[in-house]
């Protein structure tokens, strides 16, 4: 039971971002001899009872009784080893909390460590140690800046010791410089009061608060800037690139002056998933010369970029680990203004984020938290796919999610544009898809959908143009307007997507030449061969068919190929089988079938024309875009998947 409640105390508090972020903090709680504690690479969040780790608190508390090596790394390796072997038999396979000797070191039964923002804006404060007092006198204990691991728990020991015998009992709450906050006490409902006391003494004591509200900025200068550091970060494009920005951002990004508060680390957290320093640029700047010096510099490439006047990217090799290092960010952000109220602010010295950055143990973290499966067919490849709110678009758009790819739901149904993206969420990753409201027709939309697409991914690899309409009549009956209307879409819209889908691509290829991207028009066998009483939607696709050849001669110097599928007829799909408005009622309705007197008749007289005996599948489909982003030597073709019913002359 009460390890049901430990896990009930870690899921609620690793839920909430004032408290735990990227999985951090830990928990633990004793009981005869055993104490469970927070295996790493598990998230408080969603932690469950079987993984946590049960180890021996003998073996733990004799730990603190060993000399151990002077030197960093043969310390840490000894301890780390000893700290394996206090495991009980049956927990090989878990990797305890690098924390948990800390952990015993409290003699009450539950431990609560968290990395609160707010309480950062106070361990991170030049005068933090001297509030600390003042704000919780004997109550709390202040831990001066000390490296983690098993010297952390050494220097700890001696200073609960100094309590116990100042004040007859240990400590309930240890808040440590540059890094957070220990509550311990025999109850959750204990550990809640002295959380709940501590952030409120906190909050009445800040006067200045950060302003995360959105702003306004000249974004024309992204579409360099993005797809260029996407591309600097991995030229093979397995990156992602997040750009955020907010009023207290913008203050800081204002010039090189201001950016200072932000260059040096304040926590253990910000270096492991931000690294030790941001690069500073001008939206001007030299950016791949930039970069280059950087990784020069350092020997890795930085995890945030901030431009001058517009915001910050996030940089990773994937788009869980870029949100990770702005969701890092953001905090430093907060912190920093919040330690403006605590003596203004104190970062990490350079020799502590050194040891931070080569330890094993955040090494480990860090990969824990970013740990990939098996490589899929379009594994972090960036995709939009236009009319994918619902019908064939949706199922493209899932298909390719499955194969590992990041897609853009663009639709003119906004909500259910967003529907779908949350689906795919759910069904894959929480950073697989977004939702993006889209009219083809209209420019600045299209424009805005590509921008749109940059800021959440950082550049593009694959456009999808399928969002289209039907309306079929006789030469003699079809209205002006309904002709243009599907003109418009399926036409226009192509050459629209195409235009600024292309920009955003050639950018991508100014920085990694040989990088191939590609445009993909879901045509149709109507491109291929004339459609009785459905001129107007032919003529688009045969038009389409004529753009896909055009721009691939023109784009694929820029590393872009362009290239058509022509499906054969979805009869599954709203397109064809929505009882008021699709293609088996227009056409029983129009006559177009001869001898049709039912819907059922219009579907067996176009399943018979196909050879293959059934309509086309959106996996038909989905496996022809995948046959065309991985060849690397054709473009400009139209690919029929028809189930023989057209076949190229």
């Amino acid at each position: 039971m009460s390890l049901q409640i430990l896990t009930e105390m870690s899921n609620k508090y690793g839920a909430d971002e004032a408290y735990v972020l990227a999985g951090g903090g830990n928990t633990s709680f004793k009981d005869g001899g055993v104490m469970y504690v927070k295996s790493s690479g598990t998230r408080l969040s969603d932690i469950r009872p079987e993984q946590f780790v049960r180890m021996d608190m003998a073996k733990l508390t004799a730990m603190l009784d060993k000399q151990y090596p002077a030197q960093d790394d043969a310390r840490e390796a000894a301890a780390l080893a000893d700290m394996f072997a206090a495991r009980l038999p049956g927990e090989e396979a878990k990797r305890p909390s690098v924390e948990a000797i800390l952990h015993g070191l409290f003699p009450y039964k539950y431990v609560l460590h968290v990395h609160p923002t707010l309480v950062n804006g106070l361990t991170c404060g030049a005068d933090g140690r001297r509030v600390c007092a003042e704000l919780f006198g004997e109550a709390a204990v202040w831990i001066g800046l000390v490296k983690p691991g098993y010297i952390l728990s050494a220097v700890c020991k001696d200073i609960f010791a100094e309590r116990l015998a100042k004040t007859g009992e240990y400590p309930k709450i240890a808040i440590m410089q540059n890094h957070g906050i220990f509550a311990a006490a025999d109850t959750v409902e204990e550990i809640d009061g002295i959380i709940g006391d501590v952030m409120a003494r906190l909050d009445a004591h800040v006067k200045n608060r950060p302003d995360f509200a959105p702003v306004d900025v000249d974004d024309s200068k992204l579409w360099e800037i993005l797809p260029a550091l996407r591309m600097l970060y991995s030229n093979e494009g397995k990156s992602a690139a997040v750009f955020c920005t907010n009023r207290t951002a913008m203050r800081f990004v204002a010039d090189n002056a201001r950016f200072a508060a932000l260059i040096k680390p304040f926590t253990p957290d910000h270096i492991v998933y931000c690294k030790d320093e941001p690069l500073f640029i001008k939206p001007d700047a030299d950016i791949a010369g930039a970069f280059a010096q950087y990784r020069a510099k350092k020997g890795f490439a930085p995890k945030i970029v901030a431009i001058q006047g517009l915001g910050f990217a996030a940089l990773g090799a994937s788009k869980k680990e870029a949100e990770t290092a702005k969701l890092l960010f953001l905090d430093a952000i907060k912190i920093a203004v919040y330690a403006e109220s605590f003596g203004g602010i104190l970062p990490l010295p350079d020799d502590f984020t050194d040891f931070i950055l080569n330890w094993e143990i955040e090494q480990y973290r860090s990969a824990a938290a970013f740990s990939a499966g098996a490589a899929r067919r379009l594994e972090g490849k960036i995709a939009i796919v236009t009319g994918s709110a619902q019908g064939f678009g949706k199922g493209i758009a899932r298909e390719l999610a499955n194969q590992g790819a990041y897609v853009v739901v663009a639709d003119i149904n906004a909500e259910g544009a967003e529907a779908c993206a949350a689906e795919l969420n759910h069904i894959n990753t929480e950073y697989c898809a977004i939702g993006a409201h889209v009219d083809v027709t209209d420019e600045d939309s299209v424009e805005q959908m590509v921008l749109d697409t940059l800021k959440a991914f950082g550049g593009l690899d694959l456009l999808v143009s399928n969002a289209g309409v039907l309306t079929a009549g006789s030469v003699f009956e079809l209205t002006k307007d309904d002709f243009d209307f599907v003109t418009h879409v399926n036409y226009t819209g192509y050459f629209l997507c195409t235009k600024h889908a292309a920009r955003a691509m050639a950018a991508q290829n100014r920085h990694a030449s040989g990088y191939l991207t590609d445009i993909i028009e879901i045509n149709s066998k109507s491109g291929l061969e004339g459609s009785n009483k459905n001129f107007a939607y032919a003529g688009s696709k045969f038009g389409g068919i004529g753009l896909t050849q055009s721009f691939a001669m023109e784009l694929i110097e820029h590393g872009i190929k362009v290239n058509a599928v022509c499906p054969g007829n979805f009869l599954d799909g709203p397109l064809w089988a929505d009882p008021e408005k699709g293609l088996f009622r227009q056409y029983l309705d129009t006559g177009k079938v001869a001898g049709a007197k039912s819907i059922a008749d219009v579907r067996k007289y176009y399943e018979e024309r196909v050879p293959m005996k059934r309509g086309c599948e959106i996996a038909d489909v989905a496996r022809a875009i995948f046959y065309i982003v991985e060849q690397q030597y054709e473009t400009g073709q139209a690919l029929p998947v028809t189930g023989g019913q057209v076949m190229l002359k």
